[in-house]
């Protein structure tokens, strides 16, 4: 199949050949739910911890006596039913979040990533992607020019060798990030409204992915 290559300006530049099986794949809502979910959990720190009634800050004296008055039963403040008491199942920090997901689905994922960018015109081709200095206006410039504005509707940039003047100058905007396609991820490639390639990038897909 082809895709659309565009140049500096945003016109079409010709085509680039790609691979069906990367981006030509059926939709497969369900699988791409699973790999988005699953990378966002893997990435969880699992760092959260609460307090038991055996942890929490507490005195044993009993509260008032057992029977007479008209109050119910109570042995110590740390009771869950207490305000400042701990909790019945609380959270520990030693929790853990990892889904397990096979590389062929993963692949298969990203696959169907690519291909519903490619189909709702979201993917965009070029030739290459490099600045002459590390200045924020220069891409901001260059993007605008290529008809990606960077107000609100995101740009993701991948390239296959990643430029220290593009990546230095996409920090200040908010909107864009730059990435080399070996550390493209699905969450980022679902976020962003518009997704740049680089004619490398495509082919180091079609290394990795295909």
């Amino acid at each position: 199949m082809e895709l659309k290559l565009i140049n500096d300006k945003g016109a079409a530049n010709g085509t680039v050949a790609a691979s069906a099986e990367l981006f030509g794949r059926d939709y497969n809502e369900a699988l791409i739910h699973q790999v988005v979910t699953a990378y966002q959990a893997n990435a969880r720190s699992a760092n959260r911890a609460q307090k038991d009634r055996a942890e929490v800050k507490h005195s044993t004296k009993k509260p008032w006596r057992q029977k007479g008055t008209g109050r119910a039963r109570a042995g110590m403040t740390s009771s869950p039913l207490w305000r400042g008491g701990g909790r019945i199942f609380p959270n520990s920090p030693d929790e853990n979040f990892s889904q397990k997901v096979n590389r062929k689905m993963y692949r298969a994922g990203i696959a169907a990533i690519l291909s519903q960018l490619v189909r709702e015109d979201r993917l965009s081709v070029v030739e290459s992607m490099s600045l002459e200095a590390p200045k924020t206006k220069l891409l901001a410039t260059k993007l605008k020019g290529m008809g990606l504005a960077t107000d609100n509707a995101g740009v993701l940039i991948i390239t296959d060798v990643l430029d220290d003047n593009l990546l230095l100058s996409s920090r200040n905007l908010p909107h864009v990030m730059v990435l080399e396609a070996k550390h493209a991820d699905p969450v980022n490639l679902v976020r962003f409204s518009k997704v740049l390639l680089t004619k490398g990038a495509v082919k180091q897909f079609e290394e990795v992915l295909a």
